[in-house]
């Protein structure tokens, strides 16, 4: 390919990252994301970007040189041929975002961005499991009522440590969570490592469509009012909306919000979640971005729940959006925090998709503060009560953390 062949493709690629519109989306235990309106990202990007060294055709020209060679070399002298060049141009362009050094910045293939989208929708195949990446092996949080891993008799703190008969030990916790994920009707087979048995498992599992629920939530005998916000995606708001409306008929003596094991979704959702306990008007969250410019989010008025005693539930799954409501209610004194300290997930991500359908880019915009201007990237929000919760009492379907939650409602009466 000549220079200017070689040129017109790499200013197409750059075209293609850039100016591919912009999506949100996340994996099923996944990110705060900005939420899309009529196909656009509801969040401020800079629309210019300051450099002290002006990038020219010229030197474009001059830099790529060496990835021109390489493309070549493996093109005539690669033992296997031809090669696939889309593979290719997918890997460099994952290549490149990882140079970034950033953990949240990423490539995702067309099949991923496909699953990805598809969660925090409501709906998505696979097996029906809440799970934590953030440990050596993939585990189950909990099997989702009425789906296929809840009939397979999955539980709490199951270890996945081998997927049809492939060892997983070392595979990073996501790619391990797309293997798991699958079309409806297909079988996958699982091999367990459960805290209670010495010896591995295998369990045989027919993946299905799972209607994944947002919001759970019940009055409790001692008349507690009890929310568990699963994810902040589409159908978040309204669901929250309705069943506070019906709780708070009951008159209830406290309410516990259960944000453990949510890691997040639409950043939008966050907001409105928080304009159910907090008055109109007041600072949701901030954003900051790379060149120092803040914007602020506000609560939109809808204010349900503005008086009631309350106490937030949060742990080492906790992040972004959850972290986002956790933190507002912590800062304005709204509600005390228990459990344990949270991710620390503090920076903004929009997927930007790629044409031809080639997947997207997922790429770290700002990063996002308390309204008192807390920092958590990285660090997480340190809970008012320190509540731990042991493998064996995770296996025995014990939960200190809720219980402890009640106990302090009920003194407060």
């Amino acid at each position: 390919m000549n220079n200017s062949g070689k040129r017109i493709l790499l200013i197409g690629l750059v075209a293609l990252i850039l100016l591919g519109g912009a999506f949100s989306g996340g994996v099923f235990v996944g990110w705060f994301l900005p939420k899309i309106s009529n196909g656009a990202v509801t969040t401020s990007i800079p629309t210019q970007i300051q450099s002290n060294d002006p990038v020219t055709v010229e030197s474009n020209d001059q830099l790529f040189e060496p990835f021109w060679q390489a493309w070549d070399i493996v093109h005539e002298q690669y033992v296997d041929q031809p090669v696939d060049d889309t593979s290719l141009m997918r890997g460099a362009i994952e290549g490149m975002i990882e140079a970034l050094g950033d953990e949240h910045s990423s490539f995702m293939d067309p099949d991923q961005y496909e699953q990805a989208n598809a969660s925090l929708e409501g709906e998505y195949e696979g097996i029906g499991a809440w799970v934590d990446l953030t440990g050596e092996y993939l585990t189950i949080i909990s099997p989702i009522p009425n789906t296929p891993a809840e009939a397979a008799g999955l539980h709490v703190g199951d270890k996945i440590i081998a997927i049809d008969g492939v060892d997983m030990t070392g595979v990073p916790s996501d790619i391990v969570h797309k293997k798991v994920l699958g079309p409806a009707g297909s079988p996958v087979t699982l091999t367990i490592l459960r805290v209670d048995q010495d010896t591995p498992f295998d369990v045989t599992i027919t993946r299905a469509k799972v209607i994944v629920p947002s919001v759970i939530s019940e009055m409790r005998e001692d008349q507690i009012a009890y929310v568990q916000i699963v994810q902040f995606g589409e159908k978040t708001t309204n669901e929250l909306n309705t069943q506070l409306k019906e709780l708070m008929k009951q008159n209830p003596k406290g309410l516990i919000l259960d944000l453990r094991y949510n890691g997040g979704g639409y950043r939008d959702t966050a907001v409105q979640v928080l304009s159910e306990f907090l008055p109109n008007r007041e600072i949701a969250m901030l954003e900051e971005f790379g060149d120092g410019t803040i914007q602020k989010f506000y609560t939109e008025g809808r204010g349900q729940a503005l008086d009631i005693p309350m106490l937030v539930l949060v742990n080492e799954g906790s992040a972004s959006a959850s972290e986002i409501v956790a933190g507002a209610l912590q800062d304005y004194g709204r509600a005390q925090l228990l459990g344990v300290t949270t991710y620390g997930k503090g920076s903004v991500q929009v997927w930007l998709p790629l044409d031809n359908d080639q997947g997207a880019v997922r790429v770290t915009i700002a990063r996002w503060l308390t309204p008192e201007s807390r920092q958590i990237n990285q660090v997480g929000l340190t809970p008012d009560v320190v509540v731990e919760i042991t493998d064996e009492q995770n296996a025995a379907g014990l939960d200190p953390q809720l219980d402890k939650a009640v106990e302090l409602l009920l003194q407060g009466e």
